[in-house]
């Protein structure tokens, strides 16, 4: 891999940990609403348009990625995604990281290394 798939492919991973990370902050705050108001209250948090627009530029460049790198090496780096957002979830949210979980991430991290050596 050249250091121009490499950045791009950093980029995508942070930029997708953020927008997961503010959809789980907005989706945490507590609401007293129901129905349409509950939904025009996340429409109001911060965090709701943090996520949008994470993903808005993390689509553009994971289009970026995928014109770099064949779909199926692209693909399989992605899912290293996975294991960041699992371990962001567990310092921001104190969420378990069960066994399987860790196995899971093991798992997940040694494909995505395979993979990375091999493009």
């Amino acid at each position: 891999m050249n250091l121009t798939v490499i950045v791009v492919w950093m980029i995508t991973i942070v930029i997708d940990t953020i927008g997961q990370l503010a959809f789980k902050a907005a989706a945490s705050e507590n609401t007293q609403h129901n129905g349409i108001a509950h939904w025009k209250a996340m429409a109001m948090r911060p965090w709701i348009w943090v996520g949008i627009a994470s993903y808005i530029i993390e689509f553009i460049t994971w289009l970026v990625f995928l014109s770099l790198v064949p779909l199926s090496d692209g693909v399989m780096l992605g899912s290293i995604n996975i294991v960041v957002i699992l371990i962001a979830g567990r310092l921001f949210f104190n969420e378990k990281l069960t066994p399987n979980r860790l196995i899971g991430v093991i798992l997940i991290s040694l494909g995505v290394t395979v993979v990375g050596l091999g493009t």
